[in-house]
């Protein structure tokens, strides 16, 4: 297995993704500089105590309180206290996959040394990490600033012997574990409770996820667009590279070259509708699906600023040694970027639920049978192929749809006001979340009726080699339909095949 380092160099979105699927181990940095770095925060903060200085969530209380004083003998519980009052989380838990992405984003953010935290504290979480023993997370609670303060309290929690963790598939008491393993649990330091919680980590990891979704989305919608157009005979002049240099948004211009390229077959010329022009749905399929393509630098940009930065509050400064009190832990990127996501997603989804429209309706799909049924003229007035698909196809777009109101205009005023603007990141990933899993479920719907459409006329052995590879990558877990079946557990084998991100294909990289 792969070894990444935290704590040296910025991470990537796929970073993230390869430790939150167990592809990678990480390690902290062994060079000595790092490692001064990350003491030289600690001991300030160890020097300011002594020195009685006044610091925010060190020697004051939280929020609003924090014209509270904390008497000197009680400084070091203030940590417990502040994960322990946050347990309050609820709704479903965030999987092991997202937990471990965010168990991975909080300590990439505390490892560039501005937390004050202790080497003790980022070896245990980097323990967590490699031994798989990870938070259970409730994912309601966080109005995405000052930052996800509940969900992050369960790492916090975990961390001191005080919660639930997954561990060897099941979920058990992280004292449990620290038993069989002859392990204390961490005793947090002054502000570490604090620098734990503080922050944009889960928004920030459910983003990374999402972001890497949204591009298996988007290439697969962009073959099942080149395998409809064969089907439905249309017309791949639409895709046509001077008509595009004429509006030069490259990620759009990308998404019709791919068509090009893969529609560039013998098929063309034996089948082709007499319409003029196809439907939207064809014919702008790279203006749809190229919004998300061309928003893909600035998407990266705000997760990826945002997974390397150091955002909790106060930040520690081992450099200068000072204090930075000030508001990182705002999500509002996150936000923006989350928002916008789910609207560029869940238009895809329209886009598919519109093609798979035509696909099944003898009216507009150029002699496809109704339905797509694959069933012999003796049991066709039996059978009805894919039309109760094409229903949940409408039902899983429409919900689609209604999730992507923003949920970053709905700041709430909170902590006897405090926090009287806060980011709703959380929330807008978790949308973001929900609109991803909605459209892949339409995708993989329609990965099986194109399939299906082309396969009924006979084109099969006429496919370019990119749509021959994802086919096949299709039939991989689905099968043709002749009689009516259930195709339930067909269409979650190929929803759980996208939402593990597996590659469809290396050769259906253009």
């Amino acid at each position: 297995m792969q070894v990444l380092v935290v704590g040296e160099n910025p991470l990537s979105i796929e970073d993230v993704v390869a430790v939150a699927r167990q592809e990678k181990s990480v390690a902290l940095p062994a060079g000595a500089e790092w490692s001064e770095l990350i003491q030289r925060g600690a001991d300030f903060l160890d020097q300011l105590l002594q020195d009685e200085g006044v610091i925010y969530g060190v020697t004051t209380g939280y929020g609003d309180s924090c014209l509270v004083e904390i008497p000197a003998h009680q400084v070091n519980e203030l940590p417990l206290h502040l994960s322990r009052f946050h347990g309050c989380g609820l709704g479903q838990n965030l999987d092991l996959i997202t937990a471990r992405a965010v168990v991975v984003t909080r300590l990439c953010s505390l490892a560039r040394g501005y937390s004050g935290v202790s080497h003790a504290l980022l070896e245990r979480l980097v323990w967590m990490l490699n031994e798989n023993v990870i938070p259970v997370i409730p994912s309601e609670g966080s109005v995405g600033a000052s930052g996800d303060l509940t969900p992050l309290s369960y790492i916090a929690g975990a961390l001191v012997g005080e919660r639930d963790v997954y561990h060897q598939g099941q979920i058990v008491p992280i004292s449990q574990v620290y038993a069989e393993k002859g392990m204390q649990p961490l005793v947090m330091r002054p502000k570490e409770g604090l620098a734990l919680m503080n922050g944009t980590a889960v928004m920030t990891a459910i983003a990374c996820l999402n972001y890497k979704k949204a591009e298996q989305i988007s290439l697969a919608s962009t073959c099942i667009t080149a395998l409809n157009v064969l089907a439905l005979e249309g017309n791949p002049s639409h895709f046509d590279e001077v008509l595009f240099a004429q509006k030069p948004h490259p990620g759009q211009q990308n998404i019709a070259a791919q068509l090009r390229d893969w529609l560039n077959s013998e098929v063309q010329t034996e089948h082709q509708s007499s319409r003029l022009q196809d439907r939207y749905s064809l014919r702008c399929a790279p203006h749809i699906i190229g919004v998300f393509e061309d928003s893909k630098p600035w998407l990266r940009q705000f997760i990826e600023n945002e997974l390397n930065s150091s955002n909790d509050n106060p930040l520690i400064d081992p450099v200068n040694l000072r204090v930075l009190h000030g508001g990182h832990f705002y999500g509002g990127h996150i936000a923006q970027a989350m928002d916008s996501l789910k609207i560029m997603i869940a238009n895809i989804a329209d886009l598919m639920d519109r093609q798979f429209a035509q696909l099944v309706d003898y009216k507009m799909n150029n002699g496809l049978p109704r339905n797509l049924t694959g069933a012999t003229d003796e049991r066709l007035p039996l059978n009805h192929g894919f039309k109760a698909v094409q229903i949940g196809v409408s039902a899983w777009t429409a919900e689609a749809l209604k999730q992507t109101l923003s949920a970053s205009i709905f700041s709430r005023s909170t902590e006897c006001h405090n926090q009287d603007k806060v980011s709703m990141g959380t929330i807008a990933a978790r949308d973001a979340s929900r609109v991803i899993v909605l459209t892949e479920q339409v995708i993989a719907a329609l990965c099986c009726a194109s399939v299906q459409a082309v396969n009924l006329k006979g084109l099969d052995g006429k496919l370019a080699e990119v749509l021959t590879a994802f086919k096949a990558w299709v039939l991989q877990t689905f099968d043709y339909v002749v009689e009516d079946r259930p195709l339930q557990q067909e269409l979650q084998q190929l929803v759980d095949r996208l939402e593990n991100l597996e590659l469809l294909s290396s050769e259906l990289v253009c």
